[in-house]
């Protein structure tokens, strides 16, 4: 039995668009790795896979890429009664290639089912009874229905004290900049907790410095922000504190999926009652571990081997 299908209410409900992922093995050959991807299913099997109870609300396509999302979220033990199937529309593909400059992606995804989403499909009941809903920029990219669907579920979840957590992961190839940047400021001031990686923040701010990004993410309302700087790790901010916690070394070969590892594993940590910035240790050793492997999900660590890795850390506490 997987660890989230421990007995108990759902902690950690995430909303998204689910993906089959291919995934080049070796720079300019056409061998490809099939796994599985989509940000907020990555986060939410990282969660699963740390030990939280979890819950996952998309659209698939009734085909075959959609029976292997499903089988691989009962797997992770990762409930999927908030999981819609659609005989309409697809399950969305996308590609990874390397090269020297890092990892690029390349989707098949428009009209995909998930980006069907809309509001009045939502399960309240799973959402309000969660202690954490996590949604990202991606989700509100694909669609405006999709884009309405998050901001519907936002809504649910603070109407009830559910914490929201926002990954802005920012896809230009999805949206455009203006609008990108109006839907993230107005998404950071409904987050309890914002998680945003350096390379994102600086593209939807227009500024460089960590500082002035941080002083834009508490001007427009952010709460707490856990700005992410891959390698190098990660500013754990509010706006009264600014703690630098660092990274690891690891011999990375594949940064996909990197940046949700690090939001399921902090969110699991919450949710088990650690302290924010020990959860941030430990997402940051989390993140740093699934970039040893190919893939978004294969490669998401055990609890057994995050905390070995902490246990090396110089800073470790």
């Amino acid at each position: 039995m997987a660890a989230s299908e421990a007995t108990g209410a759902v902690q950690i409900v995430a909303l998204g668009e689910p993906m089959v992922e291919f995934n080049q093995v070796r720079p300019g050959e056409p061998g490809y790795l099939q796994g599985f991807g989509g940000d907020t299913s990555n986060a939410i099997i990282a969660a699963a896979r740390q030990g939280a109870r979890t819950a996952y609300l998309t659209r698939v396509g009734s085909d075959t890429w959609g029976d292997a999302l499903m089988e691989l979220w009962r797997a992770e033990g990762v409930a999927t009664d908030g999981v819609a199937r659609d005989a309409q529309a697809p399950t969305a593909v996308y590609f990874v290639t390397h090269d020297g400059d890092g990892h690029a992606f390349s989707y098949l995804r428009a009209g995909s089912a998930a980006s069907r989403m809309v509001p009045a499909g939502l399960p309240r009941d799973t959402i309000e009874g969660a202690r954490f809903l996590h949604v990202s920029g991606i989700s509100q990219a694909i669609s405006a229905s999709a884009c309405d669907t998050v901001f519907e579920a936002i809504a649910i979840a603070r109407a009830k004290g559910v914490q929201v957590s926002y990954d802005a992961n920012l896809r230009l190839k999805l949206w455009p900049l203006a609008r990108a940047r109006a839907v993230i400021r107005e998404t950071v001031g409904l987050s309890d907790l914002f998680l945003p990686s350096i390379e994102d923040a600086q593209q939807f701010t227009g500024l460089d410095g960590e500082d002035a990004i941080l002083d834009w993410c508490f001007e427009a309302g952010a709460r707490t922000v856990v700005l992410k700087l891959g390698k190098a790790g990660a500013v754990l901010a509010t706006p009264s504190s600014r703690e630098r916690i660092a990274g690891h070394a690891v011999r990375a070969v594949d940064a996909t999926g990197a940046g949700d590892c690090f939001a399921g594993s902090l969110l699991a940590r919450l949710a088990a009652g650690d302290a924010i910035a020990q959860a941030v240790r430990y997402a940051n050793a989390a993140a740093a571990l699934t970039t040893t492997g190919f893939g978004a999900v294969a490669p998401i660590p055990r609890p057994e081997d995050v905390r070995g890795l902490l246990a090396t850390a110089p800073d470790r506490k």
